[in-house]
């Protein structure tokens, strides 16, 4: 009898891309979830003896996942595969039930290698997909979700190491926006809270933007603490604090689309956009830089600290057709 065999990710590039990177004369039956929850219904229902997980997830997340599966006392060996390489989600997934952790974009050696160390993987017949992965179609907006979430998990991860904390990471979201759709994104971001903003162009060959990178004020007392500052808290030092974090979250966030994509961006050099100001002076004064774009936004926040930033990356119009073939290199 094939053993069951569960992909739990809500992003189809990423179950794409585990299912091909199974052992081909592994004896099991694969089936998907799309998110946690679908996940916990499919192991209830026998379809999961072996569990690869994803961390950020919709309607639950990877760590609920775990929870539920030690609550329920279900029977599954759960192998996280994650962009979040953080250090404390090594050890979270692992205190929480996981066997082991593969860091994403996922490595069939690697892969095929901590499933022989564990006894899991033996050879036998050909296996079978229960949804065929021919059938699972990966668009641009899912496959720059996924890159972005790679992307993300890096940036996070250095973030982290440097500051001694724990990155909290959502789901990166990808929009191609209007420039009265992005006004209403940065106006969500914000809501009533003063901001200050940092701005850094890049450009590659076919490829230009702007990342963004908006700061919460409330943040700044706990960022300069965490980047022990010693001096008292000013505009002069609130500047340096953006740059420090800018600096780490953008350069961090293009390496890991370089490396994927297989490009290389030349960044220019950051800029202040604004100091306690409402998002709408910040919109009113860049309204003309922005037409239709590619949008990635990532809130990120930090475990235990009153710490919240926004990094956007803005992609022009033009760049959308070279990022869709390069995504296609993902795909083949």
């Amino acid at each position: 009898m094939s053993l069951p065999v569960l992909i739990c990710d809500d992003s189809a590039l990423a179950r794409k891309s585990i299912a091909r990177s199974l052992p081909k004369d592994w004896d099991i039956s694969v089936s998907f979830a799309e998110n946690g929850q679908q996940g916990i219904e499919a192991i209830q229902q026998g379809k999961g003896d072996i569990v690869f997980l994803d961390l950020n997830m919709p309607v639950m997340d990877g760590y609920q996942v775990l929870e539920a599966i030690c609550q329920q006392d279900l029977n599954a060996i759960v192998i996280v595969i994650s962009g979040d390489i953080q250090p404390e989600a090594h050890k979270k997934v692992r205190e929480l039930g996981a066997i082991d952790f593969i860091q994403k974009p996922i490595n069939q050696e690697e892969l095929i290698s901590l499933l022989a160390s564990y006894g899991i993987y033996k050879t036998g017949c050909h296996h079978s997909l229960d949804t065929e992965e021919s059938s699972i179609s990966v668009g641009l907006r899912d496959a720059m979700q996924e890159v972005s979430n790679i992307a993300m998990g890096r940036a996070g991860d250095l973030l982290a190491r440097l500051l001694d904390v724990f990155v909290l990471l959502p789901i990166p979201n990808v929009n191609t926006l209007e420039t009265s759709e992005l006004h209403m994104a940065l106006t969500s971001i914000a809501n009533d809270d003063s901001i200050s903003a940092v701005s850094q162009g890049f450009i590659s060959s076919g490829i230009s933007g702007e990342a963004l990178i908006i700061f919460h004020d409330s943040s700044f007392k706990d960022m300069a603490k965490l980047l022990k500052y010693k001096e008292e808290l000013d505009d002069h030092i609130e500047i340096e604090v953006m740059n420090d974090i800018s600096n780490i979250l953008i350069g961090a966030f293009l390496n890991g689309l370089s490396d994927q994509l297989d490009i290389h961006f030349s960044q220019g050099q950051p800029s202040v956009l604004g100091q306690h100001c409402r998002v709408e002076e910040l919109i009113q004064d860049r309204q003309s830089h922005w037409q239709k774009t590619l949008a990635i936004e990532v809130n990120y926040s930090i475990d235990n600290y009153n710490i919240k930033c926004d990094l956007l990356l803005l992609f022009t119009e033009d760049s959308i057709d070279t990022l869709t073939n390069k995504i296609g290199y993902l795909l083949n």
